[in-house]
């Protein structure tokens, strides 16, 4: 028993130290992790996540070739439009558009072309910015519990599968997508008046009070309406969304010849294939941009911890069944908490879905619960040092998006409270509705 508390705390601190890291530390400090469980105490090797990982990887040369090609940024445009057209509701419209732009894209990485537009758009109609800014940095992230090709759905669909549940992309989409556009406009309603107006905001009058700094705040408009998007760029998001129309489409029509990973992989890869001939993108600025260089991060991130964790899980799978049985056959939607604090500790979605879903399946959790508390692994916004967080912060000019003194207050807590929260408790009902 001593044995097991050590390897549990060699795991922990792998993952605190790999978060303190950042970036690529946390799937190779998850190797130093692994080394000692194996060298050090003699554990069976677990299996890493290759399915998952295969999938994350094409579905990264797909996104990544089409931000080469500038599809991407004739997206960013039309949700631009939308929210100039409508600046008295950008608390509702920001949200909505980083939302579906991660929905589409698969990362909420995307959501760093948007955010200096909203925060531009915010002051110029003289909104507090901190309201629709660290409400749409919270949807960014919600939107990849929603979207058929992100690492954590993937991996949902695929763990499900191996454990003997044949859920399909659509049928996850059909619970987490209305679930999750409802938190996300109880988040966004509770931020319509949050905080003091400008006007009456003592710290951002001193900010204008000096004509300089005035400048930078107000400053030239910030849009990508300038940008000349050709015939090129968008036949690249036509064929994107057609490939993402063709993996609904087979998902939910459960094509069984070939395994739903292997579908996607296929589709990803033949879609970037197209997007190269076909719209004339150069494959060295797909991998020079930051969709690839972020999604790749990823994949290391959930390589090591996977493999990390199923190495403890899968040692001690028997008593960790003993130890949680009762509570898990009362309280089975109290898998909630765990999934978000192991995300809270890792920064990933994806990793916490491989790290945890085959450990609630052997627990004997129903999988309509765990499909209805999916939104839950999405956690690290408790604590601000995820990088669309950093980055709202910095992209807000007039400085009311903030991390407080004390850490924990800041300006994404509330917004993503509620989110997750209401995202969750109505995921749990639309699953229950829909296959209890």
């Amino acid at each position: 028993m001593v044995t097991a508390i050590i390897e549990f705390l060699v795991v922990l601190l792998a993952l605190l130290v790999g978060a303190r890291y950042g970036s690529l530390a946390l799937g190779a400090i998850s190797g130093i992790g692994l080394g000692i469980l194996v060298f050090g105490f003699g554990l069976t090797p677990g299996t890493p996540p290759i399915d998952v990982i295969f999938i994350i990887i094409a579905a990264i040369t797909c996104a990544a070739t089409l931000l080469a090609s500038g599809g991407m940024n004739w997206m960013v445009q039309i949700a631009e439009r939308l929210m100039r057209k409508h600046p008295e509701s950008i608390t509702f419209f920001a949200p909505l558009c980083t939302f579906f732009l991660t929905v589409l894209i698969g990362t909420g990485h995307a959501v760093y072309t948007l955010m200096p537009i909203i925060a531009d758009i915010s002051l110029k109609k003289g909104i507090r910015p901190e309201r629709p800014c660290a409400v749409a940095s919270i949807a960014s992230q919600i939107g990849i519990v929603c979207s058929p090709i992100s690492a954590a759905v993937v991996a949902f669909v695929t763990i499900s599968a191996e454990n003997g549940v044949s859920l399909t992309i659509p049928q996850v989409l059909m619970c987490t997508m209305p679930a999750s556009i409802a938190g996300i406009l109880v988040a966004s309603l509770l931020s319509f008046r949050r905080g003091k107006e400008l006007s009456d905001d003592p710290q951002f009058q001193a900010l204008i009070s000096d004509p300089e700094r005035r400048m930078k705040v107000y400053g030239d408009d910030v849009t990508s309406l300038g940008v000349k998007v050709g015939r090129n760029a968008k036949a690249s998001v036509y064929l994107f969304l057609c490939a993402l129309l063709c993996i609904v489409l087979i998902g939910a029509f459960k094509y069984s010849a070939v395994k739903m990973s292997t579908v996607i992989q296929i589709i990803m890869l033949i879609a970037a294939a197209l997007m190269i001939i076909f719209c004339k993108t150069k494959p060295s600025e797909a991998v020079e941009g930051s969709v690839f260089r972020s999604g790749m991060v990823a994949v290391v991130a959930i390589f090591g911890i996977a493999w990390m964790s199923d190495t403890l899980v899968s040692n001690y799978t028997e008593q960790i069944k003993l130890a949680l049985g009762g509570i898990v056959s009362d309280y089975p939607w109290a898998i909630a908490l765990v999934f978000f604090a192991v995300s809270v500790l890792i920064n990933s979605q994806g990793a916490a879905v491989v790290a945890l879903l085959p450990l609630a399946y052997s627990l004997g959790i129903p999988w309509q619960i765990l499909l209805g508390v999916f939104p839950c692994v999405y956690g690290y916004f408790f604590i601000p040092t995820y990088p669309s967080d950093i980055a709202t912060v910095n992209f807000d000019r007039s400085g009311t998006t903030r991390i407080g003194k004390y850490l924990l207050n800041h300006s994404f807590m509330m917004p993503g409270l509620v989110a997750v929260a209401v995202s969750t408790g109505l995921c749990l009902l639309i699953s229950h509705l829909l296959f209890v």
